[in-house]
């Protein structure tokens, strides 16, 4: 089957099918409004015949594991493909950011982050079906409702997965210019406290000043910068009243380093932190942990497997790095061989001008489909 003029000739019902999504806003703070996305999606996969658990979520979106019951070696392990269907954007953000196409590009809110890596799977499923195509391997789709914003629920469920996994593919943008990504960057979100005692600014030496203390380990976390490491002190919360002796205060930071070898560095230096000032305490603490997708040999056979496929069908692909987390630098982690970036090339993530390439759009699609059903 040749896959790249299938979806070529059906290129205005990939766009019709990304601006209903589109318009269902599906903000990760807004249970409502995301679990409404969710299940129009679910809802056509189930047309597809794909089988269905929903994993009911209290505080946040639901998610789902959603199985195509086809393959023609059930014996062989999965490929796991990796959704959202939340985004930055609040409700309402389409009537100031309004879905529309301009020449070759596709503009809205989540259209690329990553609403179009959703209708590229859909698209791919319905082929199969229409088609009766039977891929070599099951495959299992996680739709993921909270990726927007750390979630430790959603990384059991991908854990769980990985598990049952011998590839993972994730669907997000491209690297702007059509790179994969075979490399993130993971990232440590560390609260520090330091505590004081109070007392009248009048008198300061009778206390211990707790935002001072917390300076002095501040500049402790400056010298972790090092090489490649990102070191940003994004929150400082401290004191109450001018005139009192601060007894409390606090410090969140994001880190991002390359490897797990340097996450363990500072993670140790963050268990040494010890009072600088009599009197005063730390303490260091992680709020969220995403671990770096490392390139390593297996992922590097996976990405010459599926640049071979690609260029089949006349692209040639590349592989990057970017500082960002996903979905599958937890897969990763797991020790599974995982591919990021698939979707379409384009700009403006998580910006009032975030957009897709349209020819792009049409060609991923065409190659998600020759991996999943070659694979």
């Amino acid at each position: 089957m040749k896959y790249a003029p299938y979806f070529r000739s059906r290129q205005g019902e990939l766009i019709n099918l990304l601006k209903q999504l589109v318009h269902l806003e599906s903000p990760s703070d807004n249970k409502e409004a995301v679990d409404a996305c969710s299940s129009y999606f679910v809802n056509e996969l189930k047309k597809c015949g794909l089988q269905i658990e929903r994993i009911t979520q209290k505080d946040t979106g639901d998610f789902y594991l959603c199985e195509y019951p086809h393959s023609s070696d059930p014996d062989l392990k999965a490929i796991s493909i990796l959704t959202h269907t939340d985004t930055v954007w609040p409700v309402g953000q389409i009537h100031s950011m309004p879905f529309y196409v301009e020449g070759e590009k596709l503009y809205g809110p989540g259209v690329s982050d990553m609403k179009a890596g959703l209708v590229m799977i859909l698209s791919v499923l319905r082929a199969f079906k229409q088609l009766n195509v039977i891929p070599r391997r099951r495959l299992i789709l996680f739709v993921n409702s909270s990726e927007e914003i750390p979630n430790k629920n959603a990384v059991e469920e991908i854990k769980k997965l990985a598990r049952r996994s011998k590839y993972g593919i994730c669907l997000e943008p491209a690297i702007q210019g059509g790179d994969l990504k075979l490399e993130r960057k993971g990232r440590l979100v560390v609260r520090i406290e330091t505590t004081g005692k109070s007392a009248h600014a009048g008198s300061p030496e009778q206390g211990v000043n707790a935002i001072e203390e917390m300076m002095k380990h501040l500049k402790t976390v400056q010298k972790w910068r090092t090489g490649e490491t990102t070191v940003n002190i994004g929150v400082i919360q401290g004191g109450n009243k001018i005139n009192v002796v601060a007894d409390k205060a606090s410090a969140s930071l994001d880190i991002r380093f390359w490897t797990s070898a340097r996450k363990e560095k500072i993670l140790t230096a963050l268990r040494n932190l010890t009072p600088q000032t009599e009197g005063a305490g730390v303490k260091g603490s992680i709020l969220s942990d995403t671990p770096p997708m490392e390139k390593n040999r297996a992922s590097v056979q996976f990405f010459e497997e599926v640049k071979a496929m690609a260029s089949t069908i006349g692209l040639e692909l590349a592989g990057g790095r970017t500082g960002g987390g996903s979905d599958a630098s937890h897969m990763s982690g797991c020790g599974i061989p995982c591919l990021d970036g698939l979707g379409p090339d384009g700009g403006g993530i998580h910006a009032l001008d975030e957009h897709i390439l349209i020819p792009s759009l049409v060609e991923r699609t065409a190659l998600l489909a020759e991996i999943l059903q070659n694979l």
